[in-house]
């Protein structure tokens, strides 16, 4: 430790507390009863609030004047405020002896990163008690134990509450970005371009183009013409669908597989190791997260690739994750390299003189929440082929939806750097923390006062009544 303040001395943290380890009671109840006091677990302590009460006579008791420390688990080292009830097998209690708690509450606290990250155990990692029993406490004279502490409190409810207003960005930044895809494809955010430059096209007219497209493409495969003509008797174009939806009237409602094709890829077999390790990118479900795919994680070989039924789709593919019951389903990315993908995705290739992918993956984006609740099965809830051919899209003339992508990346481009610039305030405030704690404790924060009782004579005190204490237990 650094030279101290005159004044100060340096002592270890067994020196100058009596610890008390927490254990299981014998009866625990979800409501409280006579003979019951809170039971203190590391969410109680975290939030204030208990979840479950301890019977007293099996129990370990503490109360507000101690310190907690979380002894086992992924957060070893966090230390909470005392409070009154029973503490559980995970916390350690700690009582201070003639310190000021919240002084050596806080120099704990400063301490988590050496604690956490120096622990025991193979399984659950627990707090290595030859360190965290020896920590050397700078130990200041009482009155400046006190003193420490009022402008710690000051300083640091400065620090909580603006990160507490800074945390409130990436929520603001979401309703944002949420708001800016609501009114890109409902033809709010493009109206004056309308005004503007006029309606290029009505929905009757981009109800002809779509319906006459099919038929006069000869790059579909006699396969792709059969799902497709199927899919357009089952699903008629309906000219008031704009109608319904209270689109612009040069808008058209329709569904995906009116205006893309729609399939998924597969998996090669991982046990032939020739499939595996060339040059062509392939996508698997887990990388499609509202993205750009300019790289994959693997690729199969050109044997893979003729073996298989896997298929090397367009740059510009939209792309839809079918499985998953957390954030996967319903997620999205675009294509900007040529690639093959698997079973679990489904690939939408846009006409592109009818739509713009960019827009189509605006519109994906848009549907998250909706689109995942199309997913159908007695298992894992999962989206197939058909079900994506008969997600509805808002379609607009193709010059519309060019303005409408220009925007919205101008849009997306300012919130990401207020993004950027959230994190970088984020972590600034995260160290101040750390920052004025240090200071704290190398007696730079308050003034020092002569006329204190030395901090030696203070120890010299804690260790004569502790000595007083262990000799009593001794004979007793």
């Amino acid at each position: 430790m650094s030279e101290l303040p005159k004044g100060w001395v340096s002592t270890r943290l067994d020196e100058i507390v009596i610890k008390k380890k927490g254990k299981k009671p014998k009866q625990q109840r979800d409501t409280i009863v006579e003979g019951f006091v809170p039971y203190l677990d590391i969410f109680a302590i975290e939030k204030g609030v208990a979840r479950q009460y301890a019977e007293i006579s099996s129990s370990r008791l503490t109360d507000e004047n101690d310190i907690y420390v979380v002894w086992d688990g992924a957060r070893s080292g966090w230390i909470g405020k005392g409070q009154v009830g029973a503490i559980g097998s995970t916390i350690m209690a700690l009582t201070p002896k003639e310190v000021d708690t919240d002084y050596l509450r806080f120099f704990l606290t400063s301490q988590f990163d050496t604690i956490n990250s120096n622990t025991r155990g193979t399984g659950i990692p627990h707090v290595d008690p030859e360190l965290f029993w020896n920590l050397d406490v700078p130990l200041a004279p009482l009155p400046e134990q006190h003193r420490i502490v009022a402008k710690l409190e000051q300083l640091l409810a400065r620090v909580d509450a603006c990160r507490a207003q800074i945390d409130k960005v990436p929520t603001i930044l979401k309703r944002f970005r949420q708001s800016v895809l609501v009114a890109a494809c409902s033809g709010r955010l493009t109206e004056d371009w309308r005004e503007e430059v006029g309606e290029k096209e009505d929905a009757s007219e981009l109800l002809l183009k779509v319906s006459k497209l099919w038929f006069s493409n000869d790059a579909l495969s006699g396969r792709e013409l059969k799902v497709i003509n199927e899919f357009v008797n089952n699903y008629p174009l309906n000219i008031d669908s704009y109608i319904e939806k209270e689109l612009p009237m040069s808008w058209l409602c329709c569904n995906i597989g009116h205006i893309g094709i729609v399939s998924n890829g597969s998996t090669p077999s991982r046990k032939d190791l020739t499939y595996w390790g060339g040059s062509i990118p392939w996508v698997s479900s887990g990388e499609v997260r509202n993205n750009e795919i300019t790289n994959t994680r693997e690729q199969i070989t050109e044997i893979g690739y003729q073996k298989t039924s896997v298929h090397i789709l367009p740059k510009g593919t939209v792309l839809l994750a079918m499985i998953g019951e957390g954030k996967t389903r319903g997620q999205t990315a675009i294509l900007k390299i040529d690639a093959t993908i698997n079973q679990n995705i489904a690939a939408i290739i846009p006409q592109f003189d009818i739509i713009n992918s960019e827009y189509l993956w605006y519109w994906f984006q848009h549907r998250y929440e909706l689109n995942r609740e199309e997913g159908n099965g007695s298992g894992p809830q999962a989206l197939n082929c058909q079900r994506v051919r008969e997600l509805q899209v808002n379609l607009p003339p193709i010059e519309e939806q060019q303005e409408i992508v220009r925007r919205v990346t101008t849009l997306f481009a300012f919130s990401d750097q207020v993004e950027a610039r959230y994190k970088q305030a984020k972590t600034h405030v995260d160290r101040l923390t750390q920052s004025i704690l240090a200071k704290a404790f190398r007696g730079e924060l308050v003034p020092q006062d002569p006329n204190d009782e030395p901090a030696k004579v203070l120890l010299g005190r804690i260790k004569a009544e502790k000595k007083v204490v262990t000799v009593g237990k001794k004979r007793k």
